[in-house]
Parts: C-alpha cells; structure tokens; sequence
C-alpha cells in the first residue's frame, strides 16, 4: 500500500510506515497534478502539510484514496467534512507541535521587546560606523516578567503558550468561545509541578487588559483583530499571530504600528500566504517568520510517527 507524503514527512515517520508495510513515496508534486498521481501510481494516502491542498476535485478524482492526513492542527486546506461523506478517513496530530509554536511565539516576544528583528538588520549595515547610535535607539527595551499575556483561542497551543508565560513570570489571560476554563500544569526540571486554573474572559477585558495578544485560532470568515479591536488595546501592546493568516486584518495593523499605538507584531503567518505583502514584509517594526511553528526537529518526529500510528491503525482495524 503505499503512501504519498506531498509536503514531507519525517524520517522516523517514514520508518514506522515502512515498518507497518507502507511504500512511502515523498516526491513533490505539483498541485495540479496531485490527482493524477494519485490514480496513476494507486497511492492510498495522502499526507500533506500546509502547503498542498485537498479539496473537491482531488476527492472526487480519486476514488482509491483511503486517508487524507493532516501533518499539524488546521485542517483548512483540506475539504474535510466533503471527504468524511466519500468515505474516506480525515486525520491530523494536533498534539504534535503545541509546545514549538508557542516558543516561537517566545521567540517572536523577545525579538519585539528588545528589538532583535530590527537590530538583526542594521547592525550588518552600520553596525561598524552607527554603534553608539544604534546602542541609543534600541536602548529602551521592556521585560515580560510581571507583564499580562492575552491568548485568544486557549485550545492545546493557547495552554502550552500560558505554561511558558508563567514559567516567566507573566499574568495570563485567555478568551476562548468553547472553553470556559482550563488547568494549565507547568513543570519544572526536577519533577515539582504547580497547576494554575484559568477562567476565559470576554475579549473585551483581554483587550483592555493585556500587554502583549497573541492569537491561537483556526482559519477565520472574518478578522479576530481589526481597527476596532486595536482601538479597545492597552497603548503600545504587541501583538502576535503563529496561528493562521487572515485573522488579523494586516492595513489595520499597519496602520497601527505608524501611528503608534502598536509597539509591534510578529508574524508567522500572512493574509496573501504565500506571497506575503510588501508593506509588511519591510516594515521594522514586524518581526517575521515563513510559517514555521511546528517546524522544529521534535515536533516534525511526533508528527511523522503520529500519522504513521494512526494509518498502520485504520488498515488494521479494517482486517480485524
């Protein structure tokens, strides 16, 4: 049986498969094509990331397919209920790759409060001949000890996001339309453990409360954060978005980055992906990632071998 893996899978994941009696195929074909390899090379799964799309015309041009599996947590690129209907079996890790996205999140707070995004430009291009002035201009960073962290959506990657707020040291507030209230576990090195309750509030009082936002929400109809959400933020907030393009409307950010009022944004993810705008793209005051949260070595071996646990599963449960 054997198993196409359009946008890559990890070597352990190709292992397992290999092991449980799968050919495991990872040339990359091209989007318009994908249908037609699939039936001319009888494959039976697809795996795809975020990348590759598998919507009607795929689905309905190959009725050999078995699986559709998602390496990750959103499954907007997949027409998963239309698929469910063939008979064909929908999968994802949504486990995988929490605690990656949220250090990136990390990742991308720490650039913004001391400005590595910035100073990583310019210090190649006057750090020789501009130092003191440099010095000067990034002189003036922020701590995220004792500063409130909003996290709007407070599913796994929002509670992994809170444990490493309050490992350092941070106030946490959550809005969640579907969880009212969660038990966030931080564990330490030598095996002690302290486990804080957070009740989700309304994104009114987030807004009004938090230092910095981020954002861990699927794919949107309409934006999480716009002009008028900006408008009810603390002055000077920060804003974070590794969670799916198109949730913040990026004019009105920009917007708010000119005129203040946003003391800056990361961004792993973009309203116009894969080509992300200009204005954002050059824009100093943005630290930026392509779309890389769960593209760590750890999370990229969960993901592979979960999806090969889950195929080996279906196929046995099938001869059973």
């Amino acid at each position: 049986m054997k198993v196409l893996a359009n946008d890559g899978i990890s070597k352990s994941g190709i292992l397992a498969l290999e092991k449980g009696g799968f050919e495991v195929i990872t040339t990359k074909v091209a989007q318009e094509q994908v249908a037609n390899f699939v039936n001319e090379n009888n494959i039976s799964v697809v795996l795809v990331r975020s990348a590759t799309k598998v919507r009607k015309d795929i689905i309905d041009a190959c009725p050999g397919l078995r699986i559709i599996g998602r390496g990750g947590v959103g499954m907007d690129n997949i027409d998963v209920d239309y698929a469910r209907s063939k008979g064909i079996s929908v999968i994802n890790t949504p486990a995988s790759s929490s605690e990656s996205v949220a250090e990136l999140v990390f990742a991308h707070l720490f650039s913004g409060v001391r400005f590595l995004h910035d100073s990583n430009r310019n210090m190649p291009l006057e750090g020789d001949s501009k130092f003191e002035a440099l010095k000067k201009a990034y002189a003036n960073g922020i701590e995220l000890r004792g500063k409130t962290l909003g996290i709007i959506g407070f599913g796994r990657i929002g509670q992994a996001t809170a444990k490493m707020a309050l490992g350092l040291g941070m106030k946490v507030v959550a809005s969640d339309v579907y969880i009212d209230k969660a038990t966030v576990k931080v564990d330490f090195f030598d095996g002690q453990s302290v486990s804080i309750e957070i009740v989700s509030e309304p994104l009114e009082d987030l807004f009004k409360k938090s230092d910095f936002i981020t954002l861990h929400v699927p794919a949107q109809n309409g934006y999480v954060i716009s002009t008028a959400e900006i408008a009810k933020m603390k002055d000077n907030v920060g804003i974070i978005n590794c969670s799916r393009g198109g949730v913040i409307d990026e004019i009105a950010l920009i917007e708010a980055l000119e005129n203040g009022k946003v003391l800056f944004a990361g961004l792993d993810v973009f309203e116009s992906e894969p080509s992300p705008e200009i204005k954002i793209l050059m824009n100093h005051k943005i630290s930026l990632t392509p779309h890389i949260g769960a593209a760590t070595l750890e999370a990229q071996d969960r993901i592979g071998t979960e999806l090969a646990d889950q195929i080996i599963n279906f196929f046995k449960a099938e001869k059973a």
